[in-house]
């Protein structure tokens, strides 16, 4: 068992913490949909360390797990990051354990989610084809799972012991048990590239962005056949309601946001959010979703149901992913090589 370098800090300051009500950049929907107007959602943001790429809640701990990664193979510099959700300082910052020796290279760590049930932290480790599990009380590293191509991104099925991830190298769904780390399940879908995963906590079903084919693919519980739903163009994140019957989708290429009827299989409405949408989460007490437009360095907040832009909040350069809990929002951004830190900008929803 590998266990990684851990360093406890409070030393990063809230860098820039302001109250503002921020004005929606004019209408984004497209024809047939009301216009953009300004909800005064709150916004703070904090310089946290280079190279961010995603975030995970724990209600149980009341933290922030922050994955970051930075440059290119081999890459030497990443951080699993203990974040306090009020004050945005960093609680605790583990280091994955070396794989390559000669170069320095780390098991760099980009997708994460968080099992609460189980007091622990599943990292995707993009480059060495692997998944990791982490203590959330102590930030040891549990175990390494090997075999998935270019994983990409997991979630955390509690009511089922089961986590997902997400293989867009070769088109693979990979399930593990929760309890004891052993792969269970593995779907490959031929000529897929699942990047983005959200699941119904009712039932089970798996939801994966298929990026190359504009799709949803759809897994039922116990199921190794999957359905296919059309979504926007390039899509790469996905979301449910919370009665889990529409699905989101933050279509890349087309910098649109999808609405998807999971029972008819059809797109309802299709909304423009900006350049690069990249990463879409649900405000389960609103009913609104939240979109990152990574291009366009701004984040958009929808009402799926009128299809119309609420508000349009200003990020750093590239922002990345949002997780939302109890109604706030944490965007990350990844800036690459032209910042020292990157920024976590948390958003408090207006609604």
């Amino acid at each position: 068992m590998s266990v990684p370098t851990t360093r406890t800090s409070r030393r990063t300051a809230v860098a820039a913490a302001v109250a503002v009500a921020v004005a929606a950049g004019g209408t984004l929907t497209l024809a047939g949909t009301a216009s953009a107007h300004t909800s005064g959602s709150q916004v703070t943001a904090a310089k946290l360390t280079k190279g961010l790429y995603q975030s995970s809640y724990s209600e149980r701990n009341d933290v922030l797990w922050v994955t970051a990664a930075v440059g290119r193979p081999p890459v030497t510099e990443s951080h699993l990051l203990k974040v306090d959700p009020r004050t945005l300082e960093i609680e605790a910052d583990h280091t994955p354990p070396v794989t390559d020796t000669a170069t320095g290279a780390v098991e760099a760590v980009y997708g994460v989610a968080v099992d609460d049930e189980h007091n622990t932290v599943w990292t995707t480790n993009t480059r060495d084809n692997t998944v990791s599990v982490y203590s959330q009380r102590t930030g040891e590293r549990l175990a390494g799972l090997p075999d998935i191509a270019h994983a990409r991104e997991i979630v955390v099925d509690e009511r089922h012991d089961t986590v997902w991830a997400s293989g867009y190298g070769d088109g693979t769904l990979v399930a593990f048990d929760s309890r004891t780390f052993k792969e269970k399940k593995r779907v490959t879908v031929e000529g897929a590239g699942p990047t983005g995963l959200t699941l119904n906590e009712k039932t089970g079903t798996l939801y994966a962005a298929d990026l190359g084919n504009d799709r949803l693919i759809e897994l039922k519980r116990g199921s190794a056949t999957p359905r296919f739903l059309p979504a926007g163009d390039g899509p790469v994140s996905v979301s449910l309601s919370k009665n889990g019957r529409t699905a989101y989708t933050a279509d890349q290429t087309s910098g649109t946001l999808s609405v998807i009827d999971l029972r008819e299989g059809t797109v309802t409405k299709s909304v423009a959010t900006g350049a690069g949408a990249l990463s879409v989460a649900t405000d389960e007490r609103s009913g609104d979703v939240v979109v990152v437009n990574r291009t366009a360095a701004t984040v958009t907040v929808v009402d799926p149901r009128e299809g119309v832009v609420e508000e349009t909040v200003a990020t750093g350069a590239n922002p990345n992913h949002v997780e939302i809990a109890d109604g706030t929002a944490y965007v990350t951004d990844k800036s690459g090589a032209t910042q020292t830190e990157d920024t976590l900008t948390r958003i408090r929803l207006a609604r």
